[in-house]
């Protein structure tokens, strides 16, 4: 028994403690303490009210005392709401591509006689860039030529013998069979020579395929094949591509946009104010060029369509599968109203601004239209004109005294980000 009531005594003296000092006991076992605030909230208010309770930290009955005397103003920046013209602008990242692209092949088995061209030099149309070993082909020419003249000869021969045949057959010397068989012979003698002339110039047609010229004005790749080579026609392989040769102005940009920027797109593509800029990635130097086409069909997968920009490319900034940030100027909202885009802050209720007036803060809710690099575009709230809070607002709530440390003045907005 006697056991027993210590076990029970020593059991009311842990809970005694628990109830008292529900904070402390948390310090050291998390488990413990929240037993102990539950035991604590169990008891009658009034037994409650007469256990002692922790401590308040200095840190904190200093915040209330400042608090309750309105403390000292919060020092903030602030900036000023704009209203005016701003240029809607959509960015993306677009890939280069080239408006013709020609892989130069033969069209005959050869030998490459000359390789007129370097890697990667830069070739007019019309350029010879191969030239091919001809021999057999001229040969061949000369040949169809000595066939052609001999046909002459054949020819002038049966024209005497079909005069000789009506000359007798007037004079009734001769019969009417020898005169249609000569004018059949004559006949098919001129057949003959229409065929070898059909034959010489296909040949000469071949021997213009042993200069491979280049039919676009562009920069040639590396070229594939040195002289003394073999090339065969209808090769598929890796040899049988000669060179390929893009052109580089004017030239393509390629890019997307979302699906709902169609509209807008399709305006832009006939207006005189629009426009596409493009800078390479890694480069400080861009083109401006021109919205030159929009694809027929929204890719249903991404949700996107694509369009082409078109760019003279006079200094070549821009080549061939290079990566670029694309920046397209859609239109220009004449009556925009913005700010900076580090004013807008987020709550539990939407975003909102920091009104300054007076040296006081006042919360005003706002609708963000888009964001546009650093600016933010306000859709309803502002009117424009106002000085709004730009850092410092994570310190203040509604109705809070404050101090500026500069004038309002308003941001720029010609930075261009996606919308």
């Amino acid at each position: 028994m006697r056991r027993s009531f210590y076990v029970v005594v020593i059991v009311l003296l842990v809970a005694a403690l628990l109830v008292s000092f529900p904070s402390r006991v948390a310090r050291f076992s998390p488990q413990l303490g929240a037993l102990a605030a539950h035991l604590r909230a169990a008891l009658p208010l009034s037994l409650a009210e007469k256990l002692p309770s922790a401590p308040t930290p200095p840190a904190v009955t200093t915040a209330k005392a400042k608090t309750s005397h309105g403390g000292p103003p919060v020092t903030v920046l602030v900036t000023q709401v704009v209203k005016g013209p701003l240029a809607r602008v959509a960015t993306t990242i677009g890939s280069v591509q080239p408006i013709a692209s020609v892989a130069l092949r033969t069209r005959l088995d050869a030998q490459v006689d000359q390789v007129l061209v370097k890697d990667g030099a830069e070739v007019k149309k019309g350029a010879l860039v191969f030239k091919l070993d001809s021999r057999q082909l001229e040969a061949q020419i000369a040949q169809a030529q000595a066939t052609l003249a001999r046909d002459d000869a054949q020819i002038a021969q049966a024209k005497i013998d079909l005069q000789r045949a009506t000359d007798l057959l007037a004079r009734k010397a001769g019969a009417k069979a020898t005169v249609d068989t000569a004018s059949t012979n004559l006949a098919s003698l001129v057949a003959t020579k229409a065929a070898d002339r059909a034959a010489l110039a296909n040949l000469e047609v071949q021997k213009t395929w042993t200069n491979i010229t280049s039919p676009i004005t562009g920069r040639i790749g590396v070229v594939g094949v040195k002289a003394g080579n073999i090339i065969r026609a209808g090769d598929s392989g890796p040899t049988g591509t000669l060179a390929t040769i893009n052109q580089m102005s004017p030239i393509y940009v390629s890019f997307s946009l979302p699906q709902e920027l169609l509209g807008s797109l399709r305006i832009a593509e006939h207006n005189d104010q629009s426009f596409v800029e493009a800078v390479p990635q890694g480069s400080k130097h861009g083109e401006r060029g021109k919205i030159a086409e929009i694809d027929n069909a929204i890719d249903s997968a991404t949700g996107t369509i694509t369009a082409h920009a078109i760019f003279s490319n006079a200094n070549e900034h821009l080549w061939p599968g290079q990566l670029c940030n694309v920046s397209v100027t859609l239109d220009t909202d004449p009556h925009a109203i913005t700010l900076a885009r580090q004013a807008v802050q987020e709550g539990q209720n939407g975003n909102f601004v920091f009104l300054v007036n007076h040296n006081v803060a006042t919360l005003r809710p706002v609708t963000v239209q888009r964001t546009q690099g650093n600016i933010a575009v306000i859709a309803a709230g502002l009117k424009g004109g106002e000085t709004v809070v730009l850092d410092g607002a994570a310190r203040l709530v509604d109705g809070a005294r404050v101090s500026i440390r500069n004038p309002a003045t308003p941001q720029n907005t010609s930075a261009k980000q996606a919308d």
